[in-house]
Parts: C-alpha cells; sequence; structure tokens
C-alpha cells in the first residue's frame, strides 16, 4: 500500500490540539479533595510526599502532568489512601 504523503512528527505537534482526558482532570481534584478532608496542606502533603509545595499545587489546579510514582507516592505515603488505576 502506498501512502500518498508523509507527514512529519513535527507538523503534527504544530497543528494538533491538546486535549485532556476527564479522567487526567479530576486527578488533580481527587488529591485537593482528600488533602482537605485530611485538614493538611499542601506543603504538609509535599513533605510527606517528598516533593514540594508548588508541585502539589500545579497537579491540583491541572497545570503539570504526573508520573505515575509521584502520584503514588503522594496518594500511598502523603495521603495514606491506595492508589486503584483501572482500565475500561
Amino acid at each position: 500500500m502506498k501512502v500518498p504523503y508523509q507527514i512529519g512528527a513535527d507538523v503534527l505537534l504544530k497543528y494538533s490540539r491538546t486535549e485532556k482526558l476527564e479522567s487526567a482532570l479530576k486527578v488533580g481534584k481527587l488529591i485537593e479533595e482528600s488533602r482537605l478532608s485530611l485538614g493538611i496542606t499542601q506543603q504538609e502533603l509535599a513533605i510527606k510526599s517528598g516533593t514540594s509545595r508548588a508541585h502539589i499545587s500545579r497537579i491540583e489546579n491541572d497545570k503539570s502532568d504526573i508520573e505515575l510514582g509521584t502520584l503514588r507516592k503522594i496518594i500511598e505515603t502523603g495521603l495514606g489512601k491506595n492508589l486503584e488505576i483501572s482500565i475500561k
């Protein structure tokens, strides 16, 4: 099968729209809600999780991506909750 044209990754990136998944938008809010229900500050959560308060703030406000390892530390160590991920 012959491809009539090829588009480079740089062109795709330039003209693509960044669309955030609905579930990704919820992660920051879930962290914030859990933190507030425990009555701890962003600074306290950051110290427990081994990250910075600024990073916690960016995550809660959906201004930063989060690596799975960092998410796990925030949820399990910082908030004392269990992290469960499912694909449906």
